[in-house]
């Protein structure tokens, strides 16, 4: 019997495969490849920010005084060569100021960290040249995505030149510098999640059809999606205010809490003029400003989860569920941070709980843009 339906009308299982072939044709398989793809570029971005913390905590940073992108992949072959490494380093201001006890055998060890992390780097720039590369010649790009996978490539090359603008900063000769600029550093780092975060989303794309994230969309809830958005921007301010403290050292500056050095606002917070540089440069001021961030992104947390735990789909109640669980493990790891004075073994776990973190806010906002809706028996759509 053949009639006029309604648009609306339930239509039978087999005309319904009939219509999800025509829309996701020819995309999963090369879907799945270009996820695979990015999973590993994303594994790769974490272990790097997890290393690029590593070689800040270690103050291996300055090790290598040249922007060699080329030639620098090959580390000091001989002794000769090692030792004219080591000069250059000692023309610095931190050796002169800070490191002039270091024997070769010393800046070695620095030397390895710094040299690893530009490795790794210059190791992600050609999984993604190679994996773009390939699946362009080979059609594998599924429609619409090429300039996605493209600002992947460009905010990675863009990394790199930041990544030595900052070292630059710090290669200084008779400026006093032990360091590199705290505010170059946060843009390195924030750039970093940057990149981890569109990767991330991208991956939870890849990881449904079309069909299936045009259906979620219709079903989107705007509202804890706007409030996980400002949640997502509100923790990367906190990373970035955290870039700061780690780019002065102004963790190990107050170790004592609730109060800082006894005070709700720490003595000689405003050490330096003009003004605007205490913002960058004091060790208490930039420590008691990741603080109170610190409480103000948790009681936003609160509201934002409280707010998840209302959601009608069940996955999108446990994605909020593990980011505020995520969130209070940061709260109380960086309080423990503090109170120890942030050596390299728990700072490094800070960091990496900032990633975990990170990527549980992501896919709670993704879950509350595009919500797996479950059926009556149970499975998600």
């Amino acid at each position: 019997m053949s009639g006029k339906r309604n648009i609306f009308e339930e239509v039978s299982g087999e005309a319904q495969t009939v219509q999800t072939g025509m829309i996701d044709k020819g995309r999963g398989g090369r879907a799945t490849g270009v996820r695979i793809w990015l999973m590993l570029l994303f594994a790769l971005v974490v272990l790097m920010i997890v290393v690029g913390g590593l070689t800040r905590l270690t103050d291996s940073g300055l090790s290598i005084t040249e922007w060699r992108p080329v030639t620098g992949a090959l580390p000091p072959m001989s002794e000769m060569e090692w030792q004219s490494e080591f000069e250059k380093y000692q023309a610095i201001d931190q050796f002169q100021i800070q490191n002039q006890w270091m024997e070769l055998a010393d800046f070695k060890q620095i030397y390895w960290w710094e040299w690893g992390h530009r490795q790794l780097g210059r190791v992600i720039g050609l999984v993604w040249f190679l994996g773009f590369a390939g699946f362009l010649v080979t059609r594998s790009i599924p429609t619409g995505w090429t300039g996605r996978l493209l600002l992947i490539g460009a905010l990675g090359g863009a990394q790199g030149a930041i990544g030595w603008w900052m070292v630059a900063s710090g290669v200084t000769q008779g400026e006093g510098m032990t360091h590199v600029a705290s505010y170059r550093l946060a843009v390195h780092l924030g750039l970093a999640f940057i990149i981890l975060g569109f990767i991330g989303w991208y991956i939870m794309m890849l990881g449904r059809g079309d069909r299936a994230l045009m259906q979620a969309r219709r079903m989107r809830e705007a509202k804890l999606f706007g409030l996980s958005t400002g949640l997502m921007h509100f923790a990367f301010l906190q990373i970035l205010i955290g870039a700061l403290v780690a780019g002065i050292d102004a963790g190990r500056s107050f170790t004592d809490w609730p109060l800082m050095g006894g005070q709700v606002i720490p003595m000689d917070a405003m050490l330096f003029e003009p003004f605007w540089r205490n913002f960058f440069e004091s060790p208490g001021l930039v420590q008691f400003i990741h603080r109170c961030v610190g409480y103000l992104l948790l009681a936003f947390g609160v509201v934002v989860w409280l707010r998840g735990r209302k959601s009608p789909n069940p996955t999108t109640r446990l994605a909020f569920n593990i980011a505020f669980v995520a969130l209070l493990a940061q709260v109380i790891l960086g309080i423990v941070t503090v109170v120890y004075g942030a050596p390299w073994q728990v700072a490094i776990q800070h960091q990496i709980l900032a990633i975990g973190l990170w990527v549980a806010i992501l896919r709670a906002r993704f879950q509350a843009a595009y919500p797996q809706i479950t059926s009556v028996r149970g499975t998600t759509a």
